[in-house]
């Protein structure tokens, strides 16, 4: 019996776990080889991103240490994996590792040089790579030397590397046996819930694209393949079944193929019968076309929660020109907004920073353009990924990069558009722009402070700063210092974590507001504008930690069908969501007082959920106007 540990670990510490599809996937197709399948033995091992390396070695070799060990490796846990494989072979000198995933893929030399202990890197998809390896294993008793098994870089015994042919992708997607039907992953926890923190499918594989800064198109093919309807019409009702409330797809450019409108109306069908799932997020097509506009108007006219994304990385064209990639045209994204408003929809923006052509000045320029039209804005800085045009072109670009400490990622710390204490600026700017904007702990008031004060998205962001520079609160000192040298997305929410969990945090935001922007608000509008910082703050999602109550001012409730929250009736001067609602016109004369009053509901989970921006949108509150 040959016993085969898969492992896999979350990029986040999260409270819920991630699936484990990638591993999923690999069992899934060993155990369906009927040849094979009475001869193995396969677990999966799956880790939430917290989880320390003892803790992890504890559960991988304290009962019994297995013949293979396959470590699914991304940038986040390279380093961590590496150390768990010299674990097992001092315990199985004999055992094999396979190490695979974008990360590794085509990186042979280097794993080998750095690890040694590592005995094969698969290049390219692996499911059919760890199936041929496992069958030669169980039939070859001499020395490891596995030439025939396409898709691989292994070490011979005489220690020099050998790359074997590269294995053509799988066209008939539906031969790779589903992980979830298969029942391989299992869906709840203890208590009966869905254990995961979304469901991940993905409904076909590659990319047509070959931007400079990814790796996705090469990673699993250029040319798009797909999953049957009916498979993944059976994958939707059986994650219906288990009341996973969001699908989030694994897919490059969804809306770009006429299977994605039918998967949409697989995906209603099933909601209106089994009343899940309820959110659907993905990676939508880089050009938004019309097939793109006839799904979204059905996901809203069916209430399906979704954030659409404007993937547009830059507004600087020599950065676009070095990026291999051509946006959409300003006025073209610009009237998707404007389509996207009239149906009633939100949707946020992309953009990196740290790409070669764009200087601080051009980037905050193209960040205001957007947001002028899209407030929520999600700013990543540039990695350097294994495989792509950025790192085969480093010299070019001029590229200072260093490794992270815990994770093998090249950050930038300069390029020949930004030097390095350019750019650490601009990280401390991203990381008060993730928390306040992409996370939208501020929402409403973007528009009428830039309106009606004239100052820009990044020139309040800026002003926020400033003000918790100068505060002498140790609470606002603390959180200062939580702003790391690359604001990624650990860090940020941490951030976010601690700026929810600490009042003395939210009443400084909200002094902020009362002395530093609201009295550039024209005299007519200054007392609507502390009512909008009030109806901003009750229309957050509600925070509640593991085992605690609501905030004071919410009760406990049940929102559409769901446990949730009810605030107490909170009253304003203003019809402040008539205003939001009506600006265009509502922003040409000053306000007239009428007072309001307004009951704010929010679903429960934000706590679970807040790591992911998209989904954490799901929680934010809602007003419904009782007087």
């Amino acid at each position: 019996m040959l016993t085969i540990a898969l492992v896999q670990q979350g990029a986040w510490d999260i409270p819920l776990d991630s699936m484990p599809l990638a591993s999923g996937y690999l069992k899934a197709t060993l155990d369906a080889d009927q040849d094979i399948a009475a001869e193995i033995d396969v677990r999966i091992c799956n880790f939430r991103g917290g989880t320390g390396l003892t803790n992890m070695a504890r559960d991988l070799f304290s009962e019994a240490v297995p013949d293979i060990i396959g470590f699914s490796v991304l940038g986040w846990n390279y380093r961590s994996f590496a150390c768990l494989a010299e674990t097992f072979k001092q315990l199985n000198p004999a055992g094999l590792v396979v190490f695979g995933g974008n990360h590794v893929a085509h990186q042979a030399a280097r794993v080998f040089r750095e690890h040694p202990q590592v005995d094969v890197v698969v290049n390219g998809e692996g499911e059919h790579t760890m199936l041929d390896l496992v069958r030669y294993l169980l039939t070859e008793n001499g020395d490891f030397d596995p030439h025939e098994v396409a898709g691989i870089s292994y070490k011979r015994p005489d220690g020099t590397e050998h790359t074997t042919a590269a294995r053509e992708r799988i066209e008939n997607l539906d031969i790779i046996p589903s992980p979830f039907l298969t029942g391989t992953l299992p869906m709840l926890d203890a208590a009966g819930n869905f254990r995961y923190d979304v469901a991940l499918m993905e409904t076909n594989r590659g990319c047509p694209y070959k931007c400079s800064f990814c790796y996705w198109g090469g990673a699993v093919g250029q040319r798009m393949r797909s999953f049957s309807r009916e498979r993944l019409a059976e994958e939707l009702d059986f994650f219906a079944f288990h009341e996973s409330p969001t699908i989030v797809l694994c897919d490059s450019n969804f809306g770009l193929l006429e299977q994605d409108e039918e998967f949409v109306e697989d995906l209603i069908e099933v909601r209106n019968r089994r009343g899940y799932p309820r959110a659907l997020e993905t990676s939508w097509a880089k050009n938004k076309s019309a097939r793109f506009m006839r799904i979204v108007s059905r996901l809203r006219e069916n209430g399906f929660k979704s954030s659409f994304t404007l993937a547009l990385q830059t507004l600087s064209d020599e950065a676009l020109t070095d990026m291999q990639r051509k946006n959409m045209k300003v006025n073209k994204w610009e009237g998707l907004v404007d389509w996207l408003n009239d149906e009633g929809l939100d949707c946020y923006a992309e953009l990196i920073w740290g790409a070669p052509g764009e200087t601080p000045e051009s980037f905050l320029d193209g960040y205001d353009r957007l947001a002028s039209r899209v407030p929520r804005i999600a700013v990543y800085p540039l990695l350097l990924l294994p495989n792509t045009n950025y790192v085969e072109r480093r010299d070019l670009h001029g590229f200072v990069t260093v490794r992270g400490q815990d994770d093998d990622f090249e950050y930038v710390l300069a390029n020949r558009g930004a030097t390095i204490a350019e750019n650490l600026e601009m990280q401390r700017f991203i990381f008060w722009a993730r928390i306040f904007g992409e996370n939208q702990y501020l929402r409403h008031l973007w528009r009428p402070a830039r309106d009606l004060t004239g100052l820009s998205q990044s020139e309040l962001v800026q002003s926020l700063i400033t003000a918790a520079d100068r505060s002498a609160d140790a609470e606002v000192a603390e959180f200062r210092e939580l702003a790391p040298v690359i604001a990624e997305s650990p860090a940020v929410i941490a951030g976010l974590r601690r700026l929810y969990a600490q009042p003395r945090l939210e009443r400084f935001v909200a002094h902020w507001w009362e002395e530093s922007v609201v009295p550039r608000f024209p005299a007519a509008w200054r007392r609507f504008a502390l009512d909008l910082y009030d109806f901003e703050r009750w229309s957050r999602p509600v925070y509640v930690e593991p085992a605690g109550g609501p905030p004071p001012g919410w009760r406990e409730t049940t929102v559409a069908d769901t446990a949730g929250y009810a605030s107490d009736p909170v009253e304003f001067s203003y019809d402040v969501a008539e205003i939001l609602g009506q600006w265009e016109k509502a922003q040409l004369t000053a306000p007239s007082t009428a007072a309001t009053t307004y009951v704010f509901e929010a679903q429960s989970g934000f706590y679970e959920h807040m790591d992911n921006h998209e989904t954490a949108a799901h929680y934010m509150g809602t007003p419904r106007r009782i007087a």
